[in-house]
């Protein structure tokens, strides 16, 4: 890349040119951005990956440019028509839209009423008129063009040829479509109306009637927009002020007020403006828009991804899983502390009063025998039923805990051929429970098989450029799969297919080179897997853990380059590595200074020793389950003013939805979600914190529940799962209406009670 194009990177980033070139150098070399962030800081200068990122997309642009910049100038070349000053024109424009627009005069198209109007000699008498000239007489000197045998039979003829260049030859003009651009951009309105067929009420009767400056419409509600139009269920359009987009028009023309000329260039700036201007440039900004829109939803959509990716794991330990279901029985697997299935039944719980007695000895006898850590119990139909009966049916006293777990995406996994390839015998209700069972295990692992899109905790997701989508989508799995680390004995190749440099291809092989030959020794045993060469173990290899490894620092993150550095380390302190290895008294006493030298400094070495004092360590939080109200499992249990606690499932611009425990997710809107002015909701929530709200409406013909956050809701002593401060930081104060003080919560029931149906009369018959 030239050192101009570094440089206006550098600019525009705001970071150091010594370290977007460092960057740049070494993505063109093949390196991975997680491995930059990670163990390349002296070479960056300590860039971290969002900003490492900024420079990938950034570099990819500036270089498209650059190529679209080289076939323009070869094209109006060919034509005769390049000279200096719009060469240097053309190779100082730092944005596309800003090239093309210089471009267009010069684009091949179809035949135009300008083009036809030249045909016909009129140019020069378009020329007189964007001259603006003193003196002449618009009429006399047209009447010299009237040629019948080119087809100009009139004066008025003339002139209308002529208004047809100038209009043309203005609306091409760079600096005025780049105008009228900022126009509609910035001073537009988007203006919404219902289509003419549609009658009665639909899903989209808020925009019926509806405006908003183009400038400040947020993304969620653009895109919906957009769906009611693709739907033919809405007609929008930008309106601008036409006068006065006319009359700035006419004067980056040159129009003069004095110039006998002056009407007939307005005249032509009129059909300019409403034939050829407003319409292209509306239809560009409209592009735009749905541009920005989709990069405010695309960016929504990767935080909730990151935030449910990084959800604090239970751990390796025995997990049973149950898929519900009434009418074909709640499906069971139980999987060991790798997440290995050690069988699998189905509970009937609705089928007669033998079916559920049965069901109960069953799932006791289970847990008796594998003596799983919990019971993970899907969140979908009838889930908070079946949580009832495991905690019902195992005791208080049993040590196992029941936790409800996210569900959304399982049915995806179960019927995909990754899942397939896992369990080609078993059928696919029994690898949805074995989803939910490996989720509470480790979430990432287990959700890194199931395309992002179908995990629930987008915005539009369907509705924004799907290549866009796709491409951050992965960027945040790569990144959460490498911030955490990955156990190479033990992963699947889904996987280990996001670890810096491997890939899906090669991760396929390393599972096959493990299962033929055994488990992994030392990561420098994956050099021995096929197609995996120096720069893929390079990229990788201080991503991968081996815990059962004889080097200790096979178990951590110090990338092999490194090995000996720190065996120096240790030996200057007068112990081995193995000693070394998580003693934080020891590795504090390291001098790192002293082995500062060559591509080795103050970042790669601080890392260092922190690896040192906690080796492998996970970033993610401790697990802690969610308590859900037992007096509540249905909307209908509902009612304004109670409060419970839940789990924030998803977070959009207008708000965050929190699953309470009713199978249908509240929404807590943005002004409801703390007592302080929230403008980005992800300011204060993420997916899977935990959060206390109040009821303040339960819709059951639309299901919909409304929510709120603030104080009254007691969030000022519950923090997230995330530690980080929630949405309201007030003293708790109950109902805040008058006469009335805090009201402690309805006590729950010693036993579940439920609703209406076959499951639960048979189990209060218990």
């Amino acid at each position: 890349m030239a050192l101009d194009l570094i440089a206006a990177l550098a600019q525009e980033l705001t970071l150091p040119a010594h370290g977007v070139r460092a960057v740049v150098e070494l993505l063109t070399g093949g390196a991975t951005v997680p491995f930059i962030a990670r163990y390349r800081k002296e070479a960056t200068g300590g860039l971290d990956e969002v900003q490492i990122r900024a420079v990938e997309e950034r570099h990819g642009y500036l270089r498209e440019l650059e190529d679209r910049k080289k076939t323009i100038l070869d094209e109006i070349d060919k034509q005769g028509k390049l000279t200096p000053e719009l060469r240097a024109k053309i190779e100082a424009c730092t944005v596309k839209s800003e090239l093309e627009d210089i471009y267009l005069p010069f684009k091949p198209k179809r035949r135009t009423r300008a083009m036809i109007a030249r045909e016909k000699g009129l140019d020069p008498l378009a020329q007189r008129i964007l001259a603006q000239g003193a003196d002449g007489d618009p009429n006399a000197e047209a009447a010299a063009f009237v040629n019948a045998e080119k087809g100009v039979a009139t004066v008025r003829e003339a002139l209308q040829g002529a208004r047809d260049i100038v209009a043309e030859t203005v609306a091409e003009r760079a600096d005025v479509r780049g105008w009228a651009r900022e126009l509609f951009l910035k001073d537009g309105t988007l203006v919404v109306t219902k289509a003419p067929e549609v009658s009665g009420p639909t899903k989209f009767e808020m925009y019926y009637e509806f405006r908003e400056a183009c400038a400040a419409i947020p993304s969620h509600r653009y895109l919906a927009v957009r769906r009611g139009e693709a739907e033919n269920v809405l007609r929008a359009e930008v309106e601008v002020d036409v006068e006065r987009a006319q009359r700035e028009v006419a004067a980056m023309a040159g129009r003069k007020a004095s110039s006998p000329w002056a009407g007939e260039l307005d005249a032509a700036v009129g059909d300019a403006w409403r034939r050829l201007l407003a319409p292209s440039v509306e239809s560009e900004v409209r592009v735009e828009m749905k541009l920005r829109a989709d990069r405010d939803a695309v960016d929504v959509f990767a935080q909730n991804l990151r935030a449910l990716l990084l959800a604090a794991p239970l751990g390796a330990r025995p997990v049973i899983g149950i898929d519900p279901g009434q009418r074909t029985g709640c499906k069971l697997a139980v999987v060991d502390a790798t997440g290995r299935v050690l069988e699998h039944t189905v509970l009937m719980l609705v089928q007669g009063d033998g079916a559920l007695e049965r069901s109960r000895q069953t799932l006791k006898a289970l847990a008796a025998k594998h003596r799983p850590a919990a019971v993970a119990v899907g969140n979908g139909t009838h889930g908070r039923e079946t949580e009832a009966f495991v905690r019902e049916a195992l005791g208080a006293d049993s040590g196992i805990i029941t936790v409800m777990v996210n569900e959304a995406g399982a049915s995806v996994y179960s019927a995909s051929d990754v899942a397939r390839e896992e369990f080609p015998d078993l059928d696919l209700t029994v690898r949805g429970a074995i989803s939910i069972a490996r989720r509470l295990q480790d979430p990432l692992a287990e959700l890194v098989k199931v395309d992002p899109k179908s995990i629930g905790v987008g915005q539009y997701q369907h509705d924004v450029f799907q290549p866009l989508l796709a491409k951050k989508l992965d960027e945040v799995v790569e990144s959460c799969v490498n911030s955490v680390g990955v156990e190479l004995n033990t992963a699947s190749a889904s996987l280990l297919g996001y670890v810096a440099g491997i890939g899906p291809t090669l991760a396929k092989r390393i599972v096959q080179h493990r299962d033929a030959n055994g488990p992994f020794r030392t990561r420098r045993e994956v050099l021995d897997v096929s197609g995996v060469g120096p720069r893929t173990f390079e990229q990788s290899a201080g991503f991968l853990r081996i815990r059962e490894s004889a080097n200790a620092l096979d178990r951590s993150a110090v990338h092999p380059e490194r090995y000996e550095l720190v065996e120096r380390m240790a030996s200057d302190l007068g112990t081995d590595v193995s000693s070394l290895m998580g003693n934080a008294a020891l590795a504090a006493k390291v001098q790192w200074q002293k082995y500062a030298q060559g591509d080795v400094g103050e970042f790669t070495l601080k890392d260092i020793v922190e690896e040192l004092k906690k080796p492998g360590r996970d970033p993610r939080a401790e697990f802690e389950p969610p308590k859900f109200r037992d007096d509540v499992r249905t909307m209908e249990d509902l009612k304004p003013g109670m409060q419970l606690e839940g789990v924030v499932t998803n977070v959009t611009a207008f708000g965050a939805f929190v699953d309470v425990g009713v199978h249908q997710d509240g929404l807590v809107h943005v002004s409801q979600l703390s007592d302080r002015f929230v403008r980005d909701p992800a300011e204060v929530v993420r997916p899977g914190d935990r959060i206390k709200v109040r009821v303040l409406e339960v819709d059951l013909m639309r299901k919909r529940i409304s929510l709120t956050a603030k104080s009254g809701a007691g969030n000022a002593n519950v923090p997230g799962a995330s530690g980080r401060p929630q949405p309201s930081q007030q003293p708790q104060g109950g109902d805040r209406r008058p006469g009335r003080g805090p009201q402690p919560p309805p006590k729950a029931p010693a036993q579940p009670q439920f609703k209406n149906n076959a499951f639960e009369r048979l189990l209060n018959k218990k």
